[in-house]
């Protein structure tokens, strides 16, 4: 029975067969056919809105601005949180930014930013400029 299997590969149909399958098999995995879509989660940032912020400003002039936070912890009233995530199909590194609201009483106490753009921030529309040249 094994003389058989191996008689059936040696014709030159047959190894024009393998070929053919080897480099379709080749040509798929090198093709990148995945697709990976865009992840968008969170509060939209823009920077000029966020350069609105002010400290004495009251929660409904800030959710008019920010609009309703991303979260709002259960335990402290004081503090909102407006956080943004986008991460582009094969782009390695997400771009997330992140504005802390503390409050005392209805007033502004202070504003924690971290890594939020001075314009619009890159979404669905707009992509990030890529590096020629990336390391990863």
């Amino acid at each position: 029975m094994r003389r058989e299997l191996l008689n059936s590969f040696s014709g030159p149909t047959a190894r024009l067969r393998l070929l053919a399958l080897t480099l379709l098999t080749v040509f798929v995995g090198l093709t990148g056919c995945v697709y990976r879509m865009d992840i968008q989660q969170g509060n939209y940032l823009d920077g000029k809105a966020v350069g609105q912020l002010k400290v004495g400003m009251t929660r409904s002039q800030v959710r008019y601005i920010l609009g309703t936070p991303m979260v709002q912890d259960v335990f402290d009233n004081e503090r909102w949180d407006y956080i943004y995530y986008f991460k582009h199909g094969h782009v390695h590194r997400p771009i997330e930014s992140r504005v802390i609201v503390y409050f005392n009483g209805d007033k502004v106490q202070r504003l924690a930013l971290y890594n939020v753009p001075k314009g619009r921030p890159y979404g669905p529309g707009r992509l990030p400029p890529t590096n020629k040249f990336s390391i990863f």
